[in-house]
């Protein structure tokens, strides 16, 4: 796999989402040994949930084999799609600060931000591949639209998980009652206003987030094209 990622020439952007998961960690443990609490070790298993999705991207970008299989598409979709929402669900770990710890709230509240933003970019990162993977096979105006769906499911993961408490992996632990919650709310919509309140203001939220970093990359090519 490593030598995958060298060959793609994605060294550069392993070893970076790399220093800052580890950065993330560190500030964690520089937490607990100031406050003696265990409190927000979890968002290390968050970000690893967010780490899943550009995981899988980068396995099947890095292997020429299973970019050939069209069941690799719709295989990588369904999978990713799963573990997708983990990567802004750190977003919401916001709600769990507190005036009143043992740390200066303002210390909690970067760390938060540092793995939000770390998960927030294997998030976008991974959908990039998807972009790229699609690029060439369907029209531009095709990808865009899977990207826009994309956000729009995965926003409503972030309310499943918040909000109904559903893991990634409850789809093999509880399939019908995660089956069952889901289409009661599009069956159903006006009864669950909370469900899609929270949905379309994450889906507002990622879609000003991601669309700002295609314009900026768009900007920065094109400031490199005009130089050369």
């Amino acid at each position: 796999m490593f030598k995958l990622i060298v060959a793609k020439g994605r060294i550069e952007e392993a070893l970076f989402m790399a220093m800052l998961s580890f950065g993330c960690f560190g500030i964690s443990v520089v937490r607990v040994l100031y406050s003696k609490s265990f409190l927000f070790l979890f968002l290390n298993w968050n970000l690893f949930l967010a780490f899943i999705p550009w995981l899988l991207t980068n396995i099947v970008i890095t292997n020429p084999t299973l970019k050939t299989k069209k069941i690799t598409y719709g295989v990588l979709l369904l999978v990713w799609l799963l573990f997708f929402p983990n990567a802004p669900y750190i977003l919401t770990d916001l709600f769990h600060l507190r005036i009143e710890t043992a740390v200066p709230i303002w210390f909690d509240l970067v760390m938060i931000l540092c793995f939000a933003w770390t998960g927030l970019l294997f998030g976008f990162l991974s959908l990039w591949d998807i972009e790229n993977l699609f690029a060439g096979k369907v029209h531009s105006n095709w990808v865009r639209l899977i990207s826009i769906i994309l956000l729009f499911l995965g926003s409503f993961g972030i309310y499943l998980g918040r909000y109904l408490r559903w893991n990634s992996w409850d789809i093999l632990s509880k399939p019908f009652e995660l089956v069952y919650d889901i289409s009661d709310r599009f069956i159903h919509p006006f009864i669950h206003p909370k469900t899609w309140g929270v949905t379309f203001a994450m889906f507002t939220f990622l879609n000003l987030v991601y669309w700002s970093f295609r314009l900026v990359i768009k900007r920065n090519t094109k400031t490199v094209i005009q130089s050369e």
